[in-house]
């Protein structure tokens, strides 16, 4: 056996040499690229001839506050040239407003307070005019006072994570018991009602977050981020249940106990669960109630099956832990959608909006495909008769479900 020096010790001269000049292949063009930049953007523009013609305004309405007597507009600069706002119309009405400064700088944005006195459920039509005539316009479809962010609120989304994360996971953990005397294929057949509903799920907030990525200025990207958010959750998630997956395998071999085994289960469900709070706080913070108790219903009933996967472990066998334990083991697997919701409250522009829910989306995508393989029949397949129809009464269910929230 062998020993390699260039990495236990001292390298061959010639060794050195040859990995010093491949670094420099790389760091020469690097170091060349860096400095025509910085070139470039330091006095590669006296170079170039004045631009003709009027500045390039385009602008944003981020966020919009209602308080009695009172329209809070957030006016976000997206284009490359600083504007000014000079008017404000409210119906074609001019209206009084006061800012803290009326010039907007790219990218950069600025809070206008229009003193207006809005009426409960009215349709109104903001428009703003620039310096140079360009004009904005923002609609309100039902004026509706904005709730404040205060202890309530915040309150509001700690009770919606216990709802969604530690209640139903908790409740999951009881139907132990139930699925010992049922048979392997009724077990399989709720595992694809599962699977149908949060597949419907996430299709909705795509959907839902297409719309606001859409709407979003676009000044730190649109509907890019909800596939970012996704790729960011469901990539993590994986990493993650790859990492635990190792180290339970190693747990079991060194023969574990069930509940260090149930332990890390928890841990990888919590995270997942961390992601379904974000979304569900980020859809109440940018006013789509709807959507969030779609949201809470299906991770809720979702969760409970992931009270299942925690106690499995403990089935093998031996003595069941104290009642404390399962709470704890509860908690720590449903905790973090508390902390998610938390979070995802305080989502106030359309583009982290976007964001957040891409991350629920991708959280509920990995969900699915863990999913997948538990219910394929001894065939190896999944997708048969019995697993068709748990997963289409999962997407009806869902269906249903969003007509009834959204009425």
């Amino acid at each position: 056996m062998s020993v390699e020096t260039d990495v236990w010790g001292p390298a061959d001269p010639e060794q050195q040499r040859n990995r010093r000049n491949r670094w420099l292949l790389g760091l020469v063009p690097l170091a060349l690229i860096i400095a025509a930049l910085v070139a470039l953007l330091t006095v590669g523009g006296d170079t170039l001839p004045e631009r003709l013609g009027p500045p390039v305004e385009e602008v944003a309405i981020e966020r919009t506050v209602l308080r009695p007597g009172e329209i809070d507009l957030t006016v976000r600069n997206t284009g490359p040239d600083a504007m000014s706002i000079a008017q404000a119309f409210v119906n074609d009405a001019y209206v009084d407003y006061t800012t803290t400064g009326n010039e907007i700088n790219p990218k950069r944005a600025q809070t206008f307070t229009l003193n207006y006195p809005w009426q409960q459920d009215s349709p109104y039509l903001v428009t703003l005019v620039s310096a140079t005539g360009v004009t904005i316009e923002h609609e309100i479809a039902a004026a509706v006072e904005t709730p404040k962010a205060d202890g309530s609120f915040y309150g509001l989304m700690i009770l919606l994570g216990v709802y969604v994360g530690v209640i139903p996971v908790l409740l999951g953990m009881l139907f132990l018991p139930f699925l010992a005397h049922v048979r392997e294929h009724w077990i399989r057949f709720f595992l694809g009602i599962t699977i149908g509903l949060l597949g419907f799920l996430a299709v909705d907030a795509y959907l839902e977050g297409t719309e606001i990525g859409e709407s979003s200025g676009g000044a730190f990207g649109g509907v890019e981020l909800l596939f970012l958010g996704a790729a960011v959750a469901y990539f993590a998630l994986v990493a993650l249940d790859r990492y635990i997956g190792n180290r339970r395998d190693k747990a079991e071999q060194a023969g574990a106990s069930g509940m260090r085994l149930a332990l890390m289960v928890a841990i990888g469900i919590g995270l997942h669960n961390l992601g379904e709070g974000l979304a569900i706080g980020s859809a109440y913070a940018i006013g789509e109630l709807a959507l969030g108790a779609f949201l809470v219903f299906g991770f809720a009933l979702h969760n409970t099956t992931e009270g299942l996967a925690i106690v499995a472990p403990l089935s093998k066998g031996g003595r069941r832990p104290a009642l404390i334990k399962l709470i704890g083991l509860g908690l720590i697997a449903g905790a973090p959608a508390i902390l998610g919701a938390f979070v995802g409250a305080s989502a106030f522009n359309a583009e982290l909006a976007t964001l957040l829910l891409g991350v629920g989306i991708g959280a509920i995508i990995q969900v699915i495909v863990q999913l997948v393989p538990s219910i394929k029949d001894r065939a190896g397949r999944a997708l048969y008769p019995l697993s068709i129809g748990g997963l289409l009464a999962g997407v009806a269910i869902m269906y249903l479900t969003s007509l009834i929230t959204t009425a």
